[in-house]
């Protein structure tokens, strides 16, 4: 029978990791951090066990069997705003970068620490509890042409609805809340991921271009949110 989450509040995390001395690993080290794991080995065991537990975290390793690790990130990530970590072997920038835009919210390269592992995965849980449990200050958020309504968590572009992941809402807010204003990557990195962050600014740039995708008339030459070379982002209207 799978693990299903309980009712003392440990969060449930899916581990996609084929290698099984490694996943018994990260799984052991996890519970001992108050997490439930449930394991999965393969692409489409990783989807069944997905739809089942629905974890508030996915730890997802890139090379899978049957189907790839970037194919389980697209799937999950159209049905839903989980948190998302990958795991990977390969220390290339084209991986990291397919994942971080299909969806994924950060990245491990193998070999890591457990100590970094679990540290990444409870920053991601908690700032993941407090986008649902805390209450946003009230009032709309407006520019160029995106209004944001932070009560609802509700993003409009050119009054259209956008779906949007957590970490792209919060990125937006912070832009749009300091309209105007220089933000640096390493702001940013703080603001969004956390003062305890370990990784590159990689992923802040691959978030910053999804959503150009999603907000600008032309992604390749942005009007709103712009890039202040050798510092940061800033939006316009």
């Amino acid at each position: 029978m799978l693990p299903i989450p309980n009712e003392t509040r440990r969060p449930l995390v899916l581990l996609v990791e084929d290698e099984p001395a490694l996943a018994d690993t990260v799984s052991y080290s996890l519970g001992r951090e108050g997490m439930d794991v449930v394991q999965a080995r393969d692409g489409e065991q990783a989807m069944e066990r997905f739809r089942a537990g629905r974890p508030a975290l996915v730890l997802l390793d890139l090379m899978l069997p049957r189907l790839s690790g970037l194919d389980v990130c697209r799937l999950i990530r159209a049905e839903s705003t989980v948190p998302i970590v990958m795991l990977t072997a390969k220390d290339s920038e084209a991986d990291k970068v397919a994942g971080l835009e299909l969806g994924a919210d950060d990245y491990v390269t193998k070999p890591f620490s457990m100590r970094e592992l679990v540290s990444r995965v409870r920053a991601h849980l908690r700032r993941a509890e407090m986008t649902h449990n805390v209450e946003p200050e009230p009032g709309m958020l407006a520019g160029g042409p995106v209004e944001l309504d932070p009560d609802r968590h509700v993003a409009l572009i050119r009054g259209e609805p956008m779906p949007l992941t957590p970490k792209e809402f919060e990125l937006l807010e912070t832009f749009l809340a300091r309209k105007g204003r220089l933000l640096t990557r390493q702001y940013l990195i703080e603001e969004i991921w956390g003062p305890g962050y370990v990784g590159d600014t990689k992923t802040l740039d691959v978030h910053v271009k999804r959503l150009r995708q999603k907000i600008e008339a032309d992604p390749h030459r942005p009007a709103h949110l712009l890039t202040v070379r050798g510092l940061g982002y800033k939006f316009v209207d």
